[in-house]
């Protein structure tokens, strides 16, 4: 018998990496997780295959992914109100004061008392004195910490740990002040490792991408669009492991130029390597949509993203059959092009795992 807050449900069809088809999902302490194939419409559910209750008591006649993640928003720069009401379930918070921040993840609350959007923080802009943003108007004070030795961005690696965040964030700007040498890069990275913490790097500038990657950044916090990368580059940052952070509608917001032009050039060859794509917008950053980005997953698939990469795009964890508190739903049937999944996803609802059973029996 199992525990009583342990339900069956099923789906039509379950993304985790690749689509399962017709599924039996458990919703259990308020989380989700894969269980296994459906079994045809004649057979019995046993029991014993799944440990759990044999009951399915309700039925989502569209597709479960993973909640829908925007890997990088300035929650301090926007109206969050909106964010679960229009697709996105989780973000990564890429810079603002570290308490504020760290309250925005303990509660989910951010601004407003019903938003409960998850929330990931990286705390304050680790940069160089006087490097970008500590000259930018919206950037306050206290999400700045300027580093002059390693030994300063040893213990700002420390300061962010002890507020809770989940990666650090760096800035290697070259276009808008000055940056680090090779020495305090390598202190702030090897310190972020250390403690376990992924680095995340705005990178601009030329030979600043590649730098970041060749000291160990995780994650290009932006496609980058100062300058192309030669063929050799973008292999390398495939090979290493780090991922980019798509953020290709900034570029114009719709009325593409030319930093838009190469930062999708960069993109299209990494993501035909193989490399790790992550949906990311910077909202707060100009004029963009408060939610799911419809132009961007636009111009992933104009990049040429396969479906697999487009899809994976939106998780934190892509390949998991643990779901969490929350997912992303879509009604009806998939579609058949490729081109055609930005609007399909742009209809993707957000709903908590406990709430599954009284909206589907």
């Amino acid at each position: 018998m199992s525990e009583p807050d342990a339900v069956l449900v099923s789906a039509e069809n379950v993304w985790i990496g690749r689509w399962l088809g017709p599924s039996v999902l458990r919703v259990e302490n308020g989380s989700l997780e894969y269980v296994g194939p459906l079994p045809d419409r004649d057979a019995s559910l046993a029991p014993e295959a799944f440990n759990r209750r044999a009951v399915i008591e309700a039925h989502l006649p569209g597709a479960v992914l993973h909640g829908i993640t925007d890997h990088h928003v300035h929650l301090g720069l926007i109206d969050a109100h909106d964010l679960l009401a229009n697709g996105i379930a989780r973000v990564k918070d890429l810079g603002w004061k570290p308490l504020e921040a760290a309250e925005w993840a303990r509660t989910g609350r951010v601004g407003y008392p019903t938003a409960h959007v998850g929330v990931d923080f990286a705390g304050a802009f680790l940069t160089s004195i006087g490097g970008y943003p500590s000259t930018r108007s919206w950037a306050p004070a206290a999400s700045v910490r300027q580093i002059l030795t390693p030994a300063e961005g040893v213990a700002a690696v420390a300061e962010m740990a002890s507020a809770g965040v989940s990666q650090i964030k760096i800035a290697l700007n070259t276009a808008a002040g000055p940056v680090w040498g090779d020495a305090v890069l390598e202190a702030v990275v090897n310190a972020a490792h250390a403690k376990g913490l992924p680095v995340v790097a705005h990178t601009e500038g030329a030979g600043q991408a590649h730098r970041a990657v060749v000291a160990g950044v995780d994650t290009l916090a932006h496609t980058p669009w100062s300058e192309l990368l030669t063929d050799e580059e973008i292999a390398h940052h495939v090979t290493s492991g780090c991922a980019w952070i798509s953020t290709l509608d900034i570029h114009g917001h719709g009325d593409y130029g030319i930093d838009f032009h190469v930062a999708s050039d960069n993109l299209a060859r990494f993501a035909a390597l193989g490399g790790r794509v992550l949906y990311g917008t910077d909202l707060g950053n100009g004029p963009l949509p408060v939610g799911l980005n419809t132009r961007e997953l636009e111009a992933l698939v104009s990049a040429g993203l396969s479906i697999k990469a487009l899809l994976d795009s939106l998780a934190e964890h892509p390949g998991r059959s643990e779901f969490g508190t929350r997912i992303s739903y879509v009604a009806g049937a998939l579609p058949v092009e490729r081109t055609d999944y930005p609007a399909w996803l742009a209809a993707s609802k957000v709903l908590a795992a406990s709430d599954l059973k009284e909206l589907f029996s």
